[in-house]
């Protein structure tokens, strides 16, 4: 049984404060990147890479698809998934926060990428149409969801049929945790 132990706007101001709050960080997620990866784009795109793994070398992409980053950030999956799928592709990222799209569009003119697109919206409700992605990727992002659920639901919406899906992100059983735990700003954003 699923409880909600806190509302979704309330979490979504708290990932939203925390992200907002942060100052140049240093890439902690670089290290799941080769160096030919990590020289691929601006190196500023690099210091905001947050995730929590890499999900691209199990994406298997191929040029001409469709690659959306649920949770995007300032781009640096999408960089390197735009590089993947080739001019014929495109890699597009969808973000809650005007300042992660605006740092992804600068790190993507950076890059003279131009078959990448990046768009403001939350990963519960896709601004795309129905069956328009090939593949989904998210790097760290969905457990900051309020709502994981609608976004699986929004994914395979999106996804065309035989689409898929690869996630790197963070697991528990809330029933591992106490309530206190559960409810708390940092653990929700951190």
């Amino acid at each position: 049984m699923t409880r909600d132990l806190m509302y979704r706007d309330q979490i979504e101001q708290l990932v939203t404060d925390s992200y907002q709050a942060l100052d140049l960080p240093d890439g902690p997620a670089l290290g799941f990147y080769s160096e030919e990866d990590r020289s691929a784009v601006p190196e500023d795109a690099g210091l905001w890479a947050l995730g929590v793994g890499n999900p691209l070398p199990h994406a298997r992409l191929r040029p001409g698809e469709t690659v959306l980053d649920l949770g995007c950030g300032a781009g640096f999956d999408v960089l390197l998934a735009a590089r993947q799928v080739g001019e014929t592709g495109r890699a597009m990222g969808v973000d809650m926060l005007p300042e992660m799209i605006e740092r992804a569009n600068h790190h993507a003119a950076e890059a003279g990428m131009t078959n990448t697109e990046f768009l403001l919206g939350m990963m519960d409700d896709l601004p795309l149409p129905d069956d328009s992605v090939d593949v989904i990727i998210s790097n760290g992002s969905i457990n900051l969801a309020a709502r994981k659920s609608r976004v699986f639901a929004e994914a395979r919406r999106v996804l065309k049929p035989g689409g898929r899906l690869c996630v790197t992100d963070l697991t528990l059983d809330e029933t591992e945790l106490p309530t206190e735990i559960l409810t708390h700003p940092s653990a929700w954003a951190g």
